[in-house]
């Protein structure tokens, strides 16, 4: 027994549809992760910053 050519096409479309989402999640959780290392080497460097504008106040009194 044959199936019509529309059952096809809609598993077609959600196996496809999945395959998207998956990719889109994969894309968006790289794009965040590579934010978040961003955001903490800025705080990195400004802790470091501050930690040696308190040397220098500590040496100079």
């Amino acid at each position: 027994m044959s199936l019509p050519i529309w059952i096809y096409v809609v598993v077609a479309g959600i196996f496809i549809s999945a395959f998207m989402a998956v990719k889109t999640a994969k894309e968006d959780r790289d794009m965040e992760e590579e934010w978040i290392e961003k955001e903490g080497q800025i705080y990195v460097d400004r802790m470091q910053k501050e930690k040696e504008e308190k040397k220098k106040l500590k040496t100079t009194s």
